[in-house]
Order: structure tokens, then C-alpha cells, then sequence
């Protein structure tokens, strides 16, 4: 990994896990580490009920876009984190692939979407304890 780690989360649409997950990665770990998501079939908008979920934590998604997946963008990553949708990157040597197992938050309530958002944030916390632990000086 470069030494500042970049993470690539895809889902398929783009709107709802995956979004959430880079927001919670880029909150948590600042600059620590650069931040991409996308989709292979990117929706019109982010998932109103994930903007309204992560607003409830303080964390505001709303001027986010649904961005299509990108072979560079596979390139440019260290970590490339599926959603538990089905969808794939291109592989390449040398990169770390994982899939997160989520439930899909599109067509449910800021209700359901609550405690999807909770579980992201815990595999976040726990993805930066690994590639960007903080560093006491």
C-alpha cells in the first residue's frame, strides 16, 4: 500500500451502501486515507433514506452522486470492498478484494436503513484499526 491507503467501495447502484461507507471511512479517518466509491450501474441519486440516516449521526451525504465503477478507479485503490450486492471490479495483482455481507437499504425507510448504517460504521472502525491506524507522536 502507497502511505496514504485508498479504499474503493462498490455497490451497484451507488446510492445507499456503498455511499454510506465511504462517508463513514472519510469521517472517521480524515485524511488518513483517500475515499472512492461507485457502482456498475450507478442509480439517478443517493438513497434518501441513507442521506437521512447518515444525517442523523451528523455526517451530510446529500450532495453526493452515484459515480460508475471505473477501471482506473480499481487501479487506483489499495482496497476494493464490495457491498454484498453481486457486483465485481476488475482484478488486478497486488490489490486487497473483500466483500461486505449487507443488506440493501434501496425501497426501505430511514427505519430499516439505521441499523445498516451502524453495521458500516462498525466495518469501518475496524478497516481503519488496519490500514490507517492512528499514530501517537
Amino acid at each position: 500500500m502507497s502511505e496514504k491507503p485508498s479504499v474503493l467501495f462498490v455497490c451497484v447502484h451507488n446510492a445507499g451502501r456503498s455511499q454510506m461507507a465511504a462517508a463513514w471511512l472519510t469521517h472517521l479517518a480524515g485524511d488518513r486515507v483517500e475515499v472512492r466509491s461507485a457502482g456498475s450501474n450507478p442509480g439517478d441519486a443517493v438513497n434518501p433514506a441513507a442521506v437521512e440516516a447518515m444525517a442523523e449521526v451528523g455526517i451530510d451525504i446529500s450532495a453526493e452522486q452515484p459515480k460508475v465503477l471505473t477501471v482506473d478507479a480499481v487501479k487506483e485503490s489499495d482496497v476494493c470492498i464490495t457491498m454484498g450486492c453481486g457486483d465485481t471490479c476488475p482484478v488486478f495483482p497486488g490489490k486487497r478484494y473483500l466483500d461486505w455481507k449487507l443488506e440493501d437499504p434501496a425501497g426501505q425507510g430511514v427505519a430499516a436503513v439505521r441499523p445498516i448504517r451502524d453495521e458500516i460504521k462498525v466495518m469501518v472502525e475496524g478497516l481503519i484499526k488496519e490500514i490507517a491506524p492512528e499514530t501517537s507522536k
